[in-house]
């Protein structure tokens, strides 16, 4: 009987530590999750925290490809969304990410470079992504930009070649000689965009003229200035422009003045014609950065900044009839 009772005991401490080398944990606790695994393996919910700088069609569409490809890249449950708006005003994104680090998410997804700014500033210790910035160097205050932001933050940009966008003035109207560069003075990455186009109309020979509005309230009065001056108007991937178009399109039109602009969102409000990219799938990349940073597979200090696979040449059927424009051969009709 004592032989039979030791040599139970011998084989319960056996499969005692068959489980544990098993598990890689001791009997009754859960192994360590590891990089790249399944989320719903391992029972993870992740908080993912949204600061959107204004709703408009770009933006709201870099948000929503965002969330699609994150639930889908981490499981129906296994991902939870605190999309907040702030409505145009910076002081807002900076309440809002402050938020965000006191819920203590496991990610934030700053949505304009307003929103990275605020959050970059809110915390060095939460994983952030930027989505539609155009310029990381200009919109982090960065000499010398080599593609990554090190440190917490890196994420997409929606900038468009601004050569090949300068080019389209030329093209579509080979007779202007005198273009109005209209963008809202609160968003550095709009400064960054005229002065870079302006360097490129100069180039061919046009004279140009930046024409700033501080927010909407002044939009109007700007815009018709900028109109009575020009030949045509240029106008960069702006937020506050994207969520006036109404207000553009009507002193534009009215003006007969023709707009070449950054992005499809502004063109199908005033603009004839955009070279753009999606910022749907703009949001996609995002979420697929934002996948491996959440689940270990890659170091966000080291994650160069993602850019949009393709540009779309796109025209405004409705602006062009208004204006007398024959849409040039190569450009997609909008809507």
């Amino acid at each position: 009987m004592k032989k039979m009772l030791s040599l139970l005991l011998a084989l319960g401490m056996v499969l005692t530590l068959a489980a544990c080398s098993a598990s890689g944990a001791p009997a009754g606790t859960e192994a360590a999750p590891t990089a790249g695994a399944d989320p719903a393996a391992q029972g993870k919910v992740y908080k993912v925290g949204i600061c959107q700088l204004v709703q408009h069609e770009a933006l709201d569409a870099a948000t929503q490809g965002f969330m699609d490809k994150l639930t889908e890249l981490l499981g129906e449950g296994n991902v939870e969304f605190d999309l907040q708006n702030a409505s145009g005003d910076t002081a807002t994104c900076g309440t809002i990410a402050n938020t965000f680090v006191a819920d203590d998410v496991d990610l934030i997804m700053a949505n304009a470079t307003p929103a990275l700014q605020a959050a970059a500033a809110a915390t060095a210790d939460i994983p952030i992504l930027g989505t539609s910035v155009t310029e990381y160097g200009v919109a982090m205050d960065i000499q010398d930009f080599n593609g990554t932001v090190s440190g917490n933050v890196s994420g997409t940009s929606d900038l468009a070649p601004l050569d090949k966008q300068a080019q389209m003035v030329k093209d579509w109207f080979p007779d202007a000689k005198n273009v109005g560069l209209l963008y809202c003075s609160a968003e550095a990455n709009s400064q960054y965009q005229v002065d870079t186009v302006q360097g490129y109309l100069e180039g061919m020979g046009l004279t140009c003229k930046q024409y700033s509005f501080t927010d909407s309230n002044d939009l109007q009065a700007v815009a018709q200035t900028a109109a009575d001056a020009s030949d045509v108007i240029y106008i960069p991937t702006d937020n506050t422009a994207a969520s006036c178009t109404g207000t553009i399109s009507q002193v534009l039109e009215n003006a007969g003045v023709p707009a070449i602009v950054g992005e499809e969102g502004i063109c199908e409000g005033c603009g004839v014609a955009t070279l753009s990219i999606s910022y749907y799938d703009l949001g996609v990349k995002t979420a697929e950065m934002a996948y491996d940073v959440l689940t270990g597979a890659a170091d966000i200090s080291t994650m160069p900044v993602g850019y949009a696979d393709k540009q779309t040449p796109k025209y405004n059927p409705r602006v062009c009839e208004a204006l007398g424009i024959t849409p040039r051969e190569g450009y997609d009709p909008i809507g």
